[in-house]
């Protein structure tokens, strides 16, 4: 294709799968666990004082917190006397806060406490804990309880939950003088006025991380998704319950003191960019502010472009490649080409990028933050010159084990709704499969596996993985051995192409594979996902798709009895119609009795009314027309 020098071409090879960034991930240039690093905080701050500065909390109390946790739990989920009980072990948990939180078993403890506790008690553990906010901020434990206090407020905070609470009695007698409105704005200033300290402390930056997302009232998916140190199932469980809104209602005070925090970041922007634990809190900034003050979001990522911009010169251009070759900075700039407005984009990529991006694309870290600027694309006008530079070498790129590169900018044709044809004829050159035709229809192996197809010998011989066949068997033996091991960039990489405006060369590369093949592919936690996009692409029409669904038949108990098949099988059932779902029942009734000694497939064959179809089958069938009746009805609104 013309990439230059490369390596010798070596038949069946897989595209190194690349991806890896963290610690001591190949080629990232990120240290080791044990490797030179920055000295933060300074031995005169350290982040946890001596653990015999923490109080004991004895054996008799960790049982006691320990037996109260299991009876809440099974206690009824309303009733005076499940309030009662609250309250009283909360009035316990009031007294020994800072013992519980500082101790391994009992801070998994109390943050499931939390999540049980109304307001006023959980004000009041708040308070007991704020006399020693630094002790617990930057403790190991600590630090996981007061993140579960803050993500208490979705559910506590508003005028409705306040009022809820006044009506208990005269219980606020011995409370706090506080409200919970005051006591985050109190947490809030203390952080403030010692902002550097707990942004570069290991456990005070996540205290500060969620006081943000808090403030912003948004709560981000990468934090909701994070555990937070040792937690039990029951513990993880309590924190998914804690954080489902995503977004809630905050007083006008703490949208004001959020952007005396942003302030605070441009007084000591330099450590931001460049100390690895400061720049986390930066860069959770962005996503809140990009998502509730915008404008302020602008302002400090143009802080941000601007001192970068005025280090010192890079050789081969903008002093900006820099810092997106360094593996601190580069996750900053990262973020910051996720929430710039397309007219900065526009202009970012005008002043410093353009003209590099192949550079950029080789560089084992820079290669991040250009995947996250295809991300960020979303005008003809920014991805027509980026796709210009990037398409000579996508063949080299995936060669060097950056396959997200690939993916990324094949998102973009996909978003931005050009450039489509040419970029899947670059895949077929750089899978090799391109010509003759007739190879074309072993792409989805290919792609789904990011395995090289062979160079053909001739036009009549295909030669895969070291051995001489026809073409008519090339995809059959693409399929047979590589199926099994599909790559999650892979699947990526079909559902993409699944919803371009003309899908048809890969749903006939799909509606070429075998029945067991397309079993396997449905089978494979990646794979599965392939299947979902043909079923929900717009792109793909009914015809076209019953083409390549029906070489499922046959194959139905096998899916019903598999963790990922059932789920696909499950999306088929919802999108068939009466026909097709009568094919499916009874295809599944032959094994009836498999499928209900199966954990999987037993869901499936209450789902498909199996026993009905079975046993009355009229009844079954009148059941069917009043669902298939509704859902035509549904569509029709929606399509109105």
């Amino acid at each position: 294709m013309g990439l230059g020098p490369r390596s010798p071409h070596k038949v069946g090879r897989r595209f190194p799968a690349g991806g890896k960034r963290g610690r001591g991930a190949k080629g990232s240039g990120r240290p080791l666990p044990g490797s030179k690093r920055q000295p933060w905080p300074p031995p005169d701050r350290r982040s946890e004082p001596p653990s015999d500065s923490h109080p004991h909390l004895s054996p008799e109390a960790l049982g006691y917190f320990r037996r109260a946790l299991s009876a809440l739990k099974e206690a009824p989920e309303t009733g005076e006397e499940r309030d009662l009980m609250v309250h009283n072990i909360m009035k316990e948990v009031e007294t020994q806060a800072l013992a519980l939180s500082t101790n391994r078993t009992g801070s998994e403890m109390l943050q499931e406490l939390l999540g049980f506790s109304p307001l006023k008690p959980l004000c009041r553990v708040w308070a007991a804990l704020r006399s020693n906010l630094r002790t617990v901020a930057c403790h190991r434990c600590g630090v996981h309880v007061l993140q579960s206090a803050l993500l208490q407020l979705p559910r506590l905070l508003g005028s409705a939950a306040e009022e809820e609470e006044e009506q208990e009695g005269e219980d606020g007698k011995d409370g706090p003088t506080e409200t919970l409105e005051e006591l985050v704005l109190g947490l809030a200033a203390e952080v403030c006025d010692d902002f550097l300290f707990y942004c570069g402390d290991t456990h005070g930056s996540f205290v500060v991380r969620t006081l943000l997302q808090v403030l912003g009232g948004t709560i981000l998916e990468s934090e909701r998704a994070r555990p937070r140190g040792f937690q039990s199932s029951e513990a993880q469980k309590a924190s998914a319950r804690e954080c489902k809104p995503a977004d809630f209602e905050v007083p006008e005070t703490f949208l004001n003191r959020l952007q005396d925090l942003t302030s605070s970041f441009l007084k000591d922007i330099a450590v931001f960019i460049t100390d690895k634990i400061s720049s986390f809190c930066l860069q959770v900034a962005l996503q809140v502010l990009h998502h509730k003050l915008p404008e302020f979001c602008a302002y400090l990522c143009n802080a941000v472009i601007g001192y970068l911009s005025t280090r010192s010169s890079s050789v081969d251009g903008s002093p900006l490649l820099l810092f997106l070759r360094d593996q601190t900075s580069s996750r900053l700039l990262e973020q910051v080409l996720l929430v710039l407005e397309p007219p900065r984009l526009q202009s970012l990529f005008e002043e410093h990028l353009q003209g590099q991006l192949q550079t950029l694309a080789a560089h084992p870290i820079a290669n991040f933050p250009l995947q996250r600027l295809l991300d960020a694309v979303t005008t003809p006008e920014l991805l027509s010159p980026v796709f210009e530079e990037l398409s000579p070498v996508l063949e080299a790129v995936l060669a060097q084990g950056h396959p997200g590169v690939v993916i990324a900018l094949v998102g973009a044709c996909r978003r931005v709704g050009a450039c489509q044809a040419k970029v899947l004829q670059l895949l077929l050159e750089a899978f090799h499969c391109a010509e003759p035709s007739s190879r074309q229809v072993a792409c989805v192996p290919l792609f789904a596996t990011l395995m090289e197809g062979a160079v053909p010998a001739e036009h009549q011989v295909a030669v895969f993985w070291g051995w001489a066949h026809p073409p008519g068997l090339l995809v059959e033996m693409a399929a047979a051995r590589a199926l099994g091991d599909v790559t999650v960039l892979g699947s990526l990489l079909l559902q993409h192409l699944l919803h371009f405006s003309t899908p048809g060369l890969v749903l006939r590369s799909l509606g070429a594979l075998t029945g067991p093949q397309l079993l396997v592919l449905a089978q494979s936690p990646a794979g599965s996902h392939v299947l979902d996009a043909i079923l929900t692409s717009p792109s793909v029409t009914r015809k076209q798709r019953r083409r390549v669904l029906q070489n499922l038949k046959g194959q139905y108990v096998a899916l019903a009895c598999s963790r990922h098949g059932s789920r696909v099988l499950d999306a088929i059932w919802s999108g068939a119609a009466l026909g097709a779902r009568k094919e499916i029942a009874a295809e599944l009734g032959e094994q009836n009795q498999q499928l209900i000694r199966d954990p999987f497939g037993h869901h499936v064959a209450r789902n498909v009314a199996l026993t009905t179809f079975l046993k009355r089958r009229e009844a079954w069938e009148q059941q069917q027309g009043a669902v298939a009746k509704r859902r035509r009805a549904l569509n029709s609104i929606l399509e109105d």
